[in-house]
Order: structure tokens, then sequence, then C-alpha cells
């Protein structure tokens, strides 16, 4: 067990942790001889054990550290420390594409094609050198506050080849991503992350999953015989050129999807031209799926059959039988196996009867007894079930949202009944989970990309206007960064009402001409070099204003465009009249 504090390697000083999964338990750790901030990922559990996986591990690792490329994390170091394996890598502060997903629902077109390129442009770097990934999903995916896409676990996801379909944590994470070759135990290619990419993709663009079941197995089953759903159902208006794309990464045939992350991301790079949004619709050249379904449908009748009586006490026992099917699953040699896939339904059948039956008979028995209901508040929804789990007690399938200045976002608030009331072992308990202050607290935007500002504040309900400003090209600032806001700092608004982001644009902009500090000849110069018409109105004052400039009729930082009108004001002093003759003298011969 690492602890705060703790040295690693004599090197590493543990800082805190940041993160908990089934395969390894990450540090934010400060390495006192580069004086940096870096991730110390160490192995637990039976991997930390598995002399094999432990040398997959640190072999596969040490091949990732030598890829050099801004959209995968860097790994700096690989080693053991009095048992403890462990891999030290970049320290990214972001978050994972699930947590934007969960807070954006979904993403724009252009959005989602910029982190697909980020993406494949990472992974052409590993596939020239044939490194497969082989566990692409959002949450190996983390994108920074600038947009920037970082691809993490390559060492871990590499080494995991020859065990994922055995590890319980693992398994249902990646399911959702899972290539019908690696379902079917075949191994996996380069084109195997080209089908989790395309995966993710469909999940970017329409926030759901292509596939979901009850189990692992149903899932796996899945990927390999239903087709894809329509995305254009999803999103009539999205370009055919994208649409092409999904179908060719998501193929069931390794033969129809893109050769490696390089040639998908050529085609990702033009997508979005004009000249591509009504190609025709892609048709895969080779066969997709094998006729051979008999199988695949007595086992998917037998699981959907044995999934409606399962109980919440045997999901764990449930989910390893699950994995092992899938395992056994193999989609050339389907016919050779017809007979092993009945026997393991038939083995699953009488493992969820027994469990079924003993917890009836547990049930029937302490039927009568009550405990007290655990407090929860202010844990996890995943923790909060575990423990409501393991007092004897079941948890109503749907929670409910309440507002809460205290507890954190997700987690829980309260539940139903009361914590401390006693209530009968097997009574179902409801949960109520925190949805956050309704109230919106206004932070410093400045410098930040402003799409992912808006899609922030927009998820929160507020109304997000954007107004372009001209900067100096010297600035600091890039375009779409936002220069200032309409609403200060620490401020709060609620849903509903406005905030004004006033974001960058690189170029030429209007000076306020009317400082008094501008000739009318210096605006002549700067319409002329900027190719800008300019149309001067004078007006006539008798102060010694003259030659003074007042008004203009595009605001100062407004983008100077080619071809524009400009018209400045300008006071002009009186002329003096004119002296005429006096009509009363008469001249004669000339002289007056």
């Amino acid at each position: 067990m690492v602890m705060k504090g703790q040295k690693i390697s004599d090197r590493y000083q543990v800082i805190k942790s940041i993160g908990e999964g089934g395969m390894a338990n990450v540090y934010l750790a400060y390495d006192t001889i580069l004086d940096r901030n870096v991730a110390v990922k160490v192995l637990r559990g039976d991997l930390a054990n598995d002399e094999k996986f432990v040398r997959r591990f640190q072999r596969e690792a040490l091949a990732a550290s030598s890829l050099s490329n801004p959209n995968i994390v860097e790994v700096y170091d690989v080693g053991e420390d009095n048992g403890e394996y462990y891999i030290v890598m970049e320290y990214i502060e972001g978050k994972h594409l699930k947590q934007l997903l969960k807070k954006r629902g979904k993403l724009t077109v252009s959005e989602a094609v910029d982190i697909v390129l980020q993406i494949t442009d990472g992974l052409s770097v590993a596939h020239d050198s044939y490194i497969i990934h082989r566990d692409i999903k959002p949450q190996n995916i983390m994108i920074l506050e600038n947009g920037l896409v970082k691809i993490t676990d390559f060492g871990i996801a590499m080494a995991m080849n020859s065990t994922q379909l055995t590890q319980t944590n693992s398994v249902m994470g990646s399911v959702h991503y899972l290539p019908p070759e690696q379902a079917s135990g075949k191994g996996s290619t380069l084109q195997s992350d080209i089908y989790s990419i395309g995966i993710l993709f469909y999940e970017l663009l329409t926030g759901k999953l292509p596939f979901k079941g009850e189990n692992a197995v149903e899932i796996a089953l899945k990927h390999l015989k239903e087709p894809l759903p329509s995305i254009r159902e999803e999103i009539p208006n999205i370009p055919q050129s994208v649409e092409n794309i999904i179908i060719k990464a998501t193929a069931k045939n390794p033969k129809n999807r893109y050769a490696d992350a390089r040639e998908m991301h050529d085609d990702l790079k033009t997508c979005l031209d004009p000249a591509r949004s009504n190609e025709e619709k892609i048709k895969l050249k080779y066969q997709e799926v094998s006729d051979d379904t008999k199988v695949i449908k007595q086992v998917k009748e037998e699981i959907k059959k044995n999934s409606e009586s399962k109980n919440v006490n045997n999901k764990k026992s449930s989910k390893e039988d699950d994995e092992v099917i899938v395992k056994k699953i193999t989609g050339d040699d389907l016919k050779r196996q017809n007979k092993m896939l009945i026997n393991l339904a038939a083995i699953f059948t009488g493992l969820v009867i027994v469990v079924t039956l003993v917890f009836v008979i547990i049930m029937t028995t302490n039927g009568n007894q009550t405990t007290e209901v655990p407090d929860v508040t202010n844990k996890t929804l995943n923790e909060a079930v575990k423990i409501l789990q393991d007092a004897g007690f079941t948890v109503a399938d749907k929670e409910e949202g309440i507002s809460s200045t205290e507890i954190e976002v997700g987690n829980v608030v309260r539940t139903s009944p009361l914590a401390g009331s006693e209530r009968k072992k097997g009574s179902e308990i409801k949960l109520y989970v925190s949805t956050g202050d309704e109230t919106i607290h206004i932070e410093d935007y400045t410098g930040k990309n402003y799409l992912e500002v808006k899609g922030t504040l927009v998820a929160r309900g507020l109304v997000v206007n954007i107004e372009e400003e001209a900067v100096d090209s010297e600035s600091n600032f890039e375009n779409d960064q936002i220069v200032r806001q309409s609403v200060e700092v620490g401020a709060s608004l609620t849903k509903g009402e406005n905030i004004t982001l006033y974001v960058a644009k690189v170029g030429i902009a209007y000076p306020d001409f009317t400082d008094g500090s501008y000739t009318v000849a210096d605006v002549e110069e700067f319409c002329k070099d900027n190719n800008i018409t300019l149309k001067i109105t004078y007006t006539v004052s008798d102060t010694n204003l003259d030659g003074t400039i007042y008004e203009q009729s595009r605001a100062a930082g407004t983008p100077a465009k080619s071809g524009a009108t400009f018209i400045i004001k300008v006071y002009k002093n009186e002329e003096p009249d004119t002296e005429e003759p006096d009509e009363g003298n008469n001249c004669e011969d000339g002289l007056c």
C-alpha cells in the first residue's frame, strides 16, 4: 500500500492519490531528481503477483516509452520497489473523455472530428512501430483545457492483451469498445485499435454507446453479429463523409477497415470539406458476418432468459461466468464449439438456479430480521450501493437528483428510508444524488478556448453569447481564446441568465481615433493600408478644435475588414466672411 509522503525507489515522493482502478492505483508524485511532478501508476492485486504479466508489462511499457508524440502521454520510467511494480508518466492536468461526455452529453461534429484526428495522429506513431494499444476507450483519452488530447495507458493496455478477458474489472469497462476479433479470441492487430476508435467516434457524436446489454456476453455478441446503429438516425444532417468513416472503422471484418491509424487520420483531415458532404455512402468490399447465426441466437436466448432471474447478490459470480463465455466464443470456430457453448450455457443456467435457491432460503430464514440503514451521505454512487448491499438491502434501480450546496455533484445526499432507521433485510433503499448548487459561480475564463467554456456554461443552464474581438498579432492571445467576459469573476448567475464571451480574432482592429492622438491624415493612411473606404463629415465649430476627430462609425477593437466603409466626424473652424465692395461708392476711371 503506497502512502502519502512515501518515496518510491528513493526518488518519486508521493503527494496524493489521484485515481484507483482494477489494474493500478495512480498517484501524483514529485520527481526529486528532475524537479517536476509526475504520475505514478502502481500495479495492484493479482497482476502484481503474476510474474508472466509483470515481465510483459515491463517490456511493453518500455516499448511505449520510445513513442514521442504530443498526443501520447510520455512514459518516463518503469521499475520495481519492494515488490511493487510501477510506471512513471507525464502528469496531465485535465479530464478524460468520459467525464467530458458526462458534462456535455455529446459533442459537435467539428469537436468530435478534432478529437479523433488527434487520437489517430498519436496512434499513427505507435502503429508505425507496430505497437497496438488494445484498449482505446474514453477513460484512456485525456483532454487538456486547451483542447489537446493525450492517449494514456499504453504499457498497461498492451500488457493486458493476454489476460484482459479474465480480468473482472477491465472487461466490463472495455467490452463496449471490444473489436469482434478480440471478442472471438483471435487476438489483436492494428485494425483492432481502428474499431475501438470508430466506436468512440460514434459515442462522441451521439452521446450513446452503440451496443448495450445486461452483461459482457450480450455486448460481445452484438459486436460480433449486429450491425452498427445508423448514426444518421441520431444526427440526420451529419455529412455522409463522417458516417462513411465510422462505417469503415467499425466494420466487423478487419479487411474492410482502415489499414492503420495513419490511413484513418488522412481520411479524417478532409471529411468536413464541403465537397465531401454529399459523397456516396460507402459499400464494404468483403463479407461482414458469417452465416452461422444459429448458435449465437441460442446463446443470446439463454442469456436473456437467465438474466431475467438474476439477483443483485450474484452479480460478481455472473460477471465472471459471462467473461468465461466471452472468451470461448470464436468467430471462425463457432461450428466446432457449438456443443461447448451449449454446455456452458447449461452450466451457467444451473449456477443461476443454485444461487437463486440459496438466496431464497436465506431470505426466508432471515425474513423477520431488521437492521439499521447505513449512513452513505457524501459517498459516491458505487460506494453507497456496495455499502447498502453489504448490509443486506437492495438499491432502487433509479436514483433521484437533488440540489445541494454542500455535497459534491454525483455523491449521495440522503437515502429513503433515512439513515439510522430500522428496516428488514432485503428492503429497497432509494438514493438521492447531488446535482450540485443551482447557482453558477463565474470563473476567470480569460485565455481559455471558448468552445469548451461555452459547452460547460450551456450545460449548466446559462445563455452564452459569443462576440469576436480583434486583437493584435503581437498580443498573448490566439484565435478562439477568450479575451474578456461580460460578467465579473466571482459573480453568481442562475439558470437562464446571459453571459457574453469576447473571443480573440488575431488581425488588424480599428484604433480609437477619437482619443485625441490621431489626425485625419493618420486615418487616411490606416484606411489606405487596409483597403477601407473612408468618408469624412466635417462639423463647423468656433472653438479651438480644428481637425479634431470626435466620432467614428466603427468601435475601437472591432476587426478592420478589407472593403469596408469607415466614417469619421471632424470639427472644422468657421471660415471668416469675404469682404464685398461698398455698393454706395461710384468708381470712375478705374478709381474708387
